[in-house]
This record gives structure tokens, C-alpha cells and sequence, in this order.
């Protein structure tokens, strides 16, 4: 979970002239990602990748992993709306 505090003060350096009320709309909303999404970067396995060195070339992701980049993988939560 993301520490509200921490959000708010990284916002108000970055954004020096935004009003507070903006700066804690953002925070909130933020914060509140932990609602709707879901990491799922620990679940490579199951999400068909496999490195193949023929492929670098036309995949982004494959070409980035190969640089030493690391991504984190998330997935919107399913809603009670049939989403």
C-alpha cells in the first residue's frame, strides 16, 4: 500500500503551485489505486511469456527486459458491473 503522507509531499514538490485541494484530490485518488488495481508482476509464468531471442526485435517489452529493465505488471479488478 502506498503511505498517503509520502504521496502528498512528493505531489506538493512536484507540483509547487498546485492548489491543496488539487494536491489532496491526487493523493486520494493515488492511494485508492490499491482498490482497482491488482499487481500481478509475480505471475509471469502464468501470463504465456517466453523470451525467445528471435523476437527482440519486433517486441518493446522483450527488447526493454533484454536492456535490464524491470516492469511492474498490473490488472484492473473486476467490478460488480460485469466489467
Amino acid at each position: 500500500m502506498v503511505d498517503r503522507e509520502t504521496v502528498l509531499t512528493v505531489l506538493t514538490r512536484r507540483f509547487p503551485g498546485a492548489r491543496p485541494e488539487q494536491v489532496a484530490a491526487a493523493a486520494n485518488a493515488i492511494v485508492g489505486l490499491d482498490d482497482e488495481w491488482e499487481d500481478v508482476s509475480g505471475r509471469e509464468g502464468e501470463m504465456g511469456y517466453n523470451f525467445s531471442p528471435d523476437r527482440c526485435d519486433i517486441c518493446y517489452l522483450a527488447q526493454q527486459i533484454e536492456r535490464g529493465d524491470q516492469f511492474r505488471i498490473f490488472r484492473r479488478r473486476k467490478t460488480g458491473r460485469g466489467a
